[in-house]
């Protein structure tokens, strides 16, 4: 069972076969997407990077002897960091003391304490899971342990503001999120209100050993970015766990299987998502596929408006070159699988024109509406795929023929 719930749908809306085969373009780069999102599943990436050999905790090329410490901690905060906590409170068993999660959605724990909670917008149920978890882990030694799960979406579900109220904070994400502003940008921002941003984490739980556990979102893997840099301290060993680099090396690698050329492109794609697709076109190889990954941004006119940074940029993509549209699929989605809508994403090529023109709907009219939503939805080219247990920010794919 593939992660695309509406793929059939998707792939009947495909065109004519590529030359001398019987597999659509658009039905390769639905594949591509499930090949993407298969690659970083939790279960894939733990099993490979995280293990206990002889009483001894091996991340990566790391190693810890669990015998040596009094208490063993689990923090995780992020979308994604349930499952991953999950795993990793069945690996340590019996030499786990404790241990507190929020994510979006829920994991059944033993000894974890879980919350759900909001997410893009920080909420009074955030707050008090954060201060919650400053209040039990403040007193640690140097015989603790505290590993962290730290992943993408945490600057919002892991919020302890130093003096701005609830509502204060929430005005604040929300400002941000319309400014058009990148992520590096937003969370040196949000740094300067917090507790526990900026490394604020690591400082509370010192002296304790303090491992990071880093599922990287943000372009370009600066740990000092991630879910702002909770974790950022000389004192702490922080692990890079998964980055989208993982999600675009398995679709080359499967595209070069189909024979097709594919060529990774950009790991740290930034810029207006309206305007990002027309540049990733333009560069696109005939018969070759393009692979980026990154975050772009949105900057809303519209604040009725409903999308998200992926659908906003495969929309402005169509505003193309009708040509070049004839012969291109391209789609975009966030990893996690919630793309500020139910929508993962979207795909377009020359059916999606098509099917919008027969609806007389104007591409443009919903560009500036920051209404790609409504736009995907009445042409049946969003992709959905529920929230997904990874996040490693957004990746872009163009087939060009």
């Amino acid at each position: 069972m593939g992660f695309i719930k509406n793929y059939s749908e998707l792939v009947s809306r495909s065109e004519i076969p590529l030359r001398g085969t019987t597999i659509s373009q658009r039905k390769i780069v639905l594949d591509l997407i499930e090949t993407a999102i298969s690659s970083i599943q939790p279960e894939r990436i733990m099993n490979d990077e995280l293990r206990i050999m002889n009483d001894e905790l091996v991340i990566k090329d790391q190693k810890f002897d669990l015998k040596s410490f009094d208490h063993i901690y689990l923090i995780g905060f992020g979308k994604g960091s349930a499952a991953v906590s999950k795993i990793i409170e069945q690996k340590l068993g019996d030499f786990l003391t404790e241990g507190y999660v929020i994510d979006v959605t829920g994991e059944k724990f033993t000894k974890i304490e879980f919350t759900q909670g909001t997410h893009p917008l920080p909420s009074q149920t955030n707050i008090d899971f954060t201060k919650n978890v400053v209040e039990k882990l403040s007193d640690l030694t140097e015989k603790d342990l505290v590993l962290v799960v730290v992943t993408g979406g945490g600057s919002a579900l892991f919020e302890l503001p130093i003096s701005l109220s609830t509502d204060e904070l929430i005005s604040v994400y929300e400002d941000l999120l319309k400014s058009g502003k990148n992520i590096k940008e937003m969370n040196k921002e949000r740094t300067q209100l917090s507790k526990v941003k900026g490394g604020g984490l690591a400082q509370i739980l010192s002296p304790a050993k303090v491992v990071g556990l880093i599922f990287s979102d943000v372009p370009g893997n600066d740990i000092s970015t991630v879910a702002s840099g909770s974790t950022f301290n000389e004192s702490v060993t922080n692990i890079l766990m998964l980055s989208n680099q993982t999600a675009l090396s398995a679709m080359k690698k499967k595209a070069l299987e189909l024979e097709i050329e594919a060529l990774i492109y950009f790991d740290a794609v930034q810029g207006e998502a309206r305007n990002v697709g027309h540049e990733l076109l333009k560069v696109t190889q005939e018969h070759s596929v393009l692979l980026s990954g990154g975050e772009t941004t949105v900057k809303v006119q519209n604040i009725n408006g409903k999308g998200g940074r992926n659908q906003e940029l495969v929309l402005g993509s169509l505003l193309s070159n009708e040509t070049i549209l004839n012969n291109v699929t391209i789609a975009s989605f966030d990893s996690d699988g919630w793309d500020n809508t139910e929508f993962a994403g979207a795909i377009g090529d020359s059916q999606t024109l098509k099917k919008a023109k027969k609806l007389n709907l104007d591409p443009q009219e919903f560009l500036d509406s920051n209404n790609s939503f409504e736009f995907f939805q009445k042409t049946g080219d969003g992709i959905q795929t529920g929230r997904l247990p990874n996040n490693v920010a957004d990746i872009m794919i163009v087939f060009r023929k």
